[in-house]
């Protein structure tokens, strides 16, 4: 039966941190072949798997195996395997899924970046426009289509999951109006409308991006008759006028976009509006460790950055904006309450 080492000497835990790529590629391997779709709540033997998702029983039992060494997945002294909390989220239909997650920190793009650090840490600048010839986004959606689609269900999951966050988080009393700026597809915007029937939104992202957004925003959806999607880009513009603008996930780029969108929405918002910045912080959180991986990856692939609290601070301090409250919003995001003033 494969155990879980819980305190093993530093001189194996520098060897196990080395071979990070190799468990980052066993969960990416787990998750194409759906293993932990064909795994239910019976355990299973290598060999059953191996027939329910067409691979060797051989190799795919040094799979699980090493899976299992991670707490993804469990052997069973008679040779079974079983699901863990963490191997359920590799489930699609698990409701907290991360399957797509999973996939997205591992696309093929990455493995070709990452053995650049050492030049973005010395230059400041990302890398991936001299790996692929073009920036980050145009190769995404101009070359790289199944990486694009993985991305869209990886943010998709994401916002969704977190939305609900937002809208408990969010005293709306009082708010006639709500813009969700870089909303992607909506999910949050569309929380908010549910639980508030007399608010109305918008949502602001790129066409490519709300072309797509959520049903219940489009015409005929539930909420369609309270929300207005623009298509635009929050860097450029933001022609959008609320009581309360939100910003989640988006100020991650270079140091001169998120200025560039943190104006743009002083400049739109009346004085008194509220703006919500929500974030993942680098300090100050129990998730410090993908966070410091997902501020490196931001490195390598825009130029990016995740923030620290203080950092965040300065910026929309630096923007015009006073800031109020910082909370919580669940173990990986906080949420700034600023306001625009008079």
């Amino acid at each position: 039966m494969t155990t879980v080492d819980q305190s093993p000497p530093a001189s194996m835990q520098l060897r196990e941190l080395v071979f990070g790529a190799a468990r980052a590629a066993a969960v990416r391997a787990a998750a194409r072949l759906g293993v932990a779709d064909a795994l239910d709540d019976v355990p299973m033997s290598a060999d059953e798997l191996a027939a329910a998702v067409k691979t060797q029983p051989g190799t795919l039992r040094r799979l699980l195996r090493a899976l299992s060494c991670q707490g993804v997945f469990t052997e069973r002294p008679d040779g079974t395997f079983a699901h863990t909390e963490m191997s359920r989220l590799l489930r699609e239909d698990d409701p907290n899924s991360l399957r797509y997650i999973a996939l997205w920190c591992t696309e093929p793009w990455t493995w070709n970046v990452w053995p650049q650090l050492d030049e973005a840490v010395r230059s400041g600048q990302g890398v991936f426009e001299n790996v692929y010839g073009k920036e980050f986004f145009p190769y995404l959606n101009e070359d790289a289509p199944e990486s694009a689609h993985v991305f869209n269900r990886a943010m998709t999951t994401s916002s969704s999951q977190s939305a609900q966050d937002v809208a408990k988080l969010l005293d709306l009393r009082g708010v006639q109006s709500v813009a969700d700026i870089g909303g992607g597809q909506g999910h949050v915007v569309a929380s908010l409308l549910e639980k508030h029937p007399a608010l109305h939104g918008t949502l602001l992202d790129l066409p490519g991006v709300v072309e797509n957004a959520d049903p219940r925003l489009r015409e005929g959806g539930a909420l369609a008759g309270r929300v207005r999607i623009v298509a635009g880009d929050c860097r450029e513009d933001i022609p959008v006028q609320a009581d309360v603008y939100i910003i989640k996930n988006i100020l991650e780029w270079d140091d001169e976009s998120t200025r560039r969108a943190l104006a743009n929405v002083r400049a739109a918002a009346r004085p008194g509006a509220r703006v919500v910045v929500i974030e993942n912080l680098v300090d100050d959180t129990p998730s410090m460790r993908f966070t410091t991986a997902m501020d490196l990856l931001l490195l390598l692939n825009v130029g990016g950055a995740k923030h620290t609290r203080q950092s965040m601070i300065d910026r929309l301090t630096a923007a015009g904006l006073v800031i109020g409250e910082i909370r919580p919003v669940n173990p990986y995001l906080h949420a700034f309450e600023c306001t625009v003033p008079g």
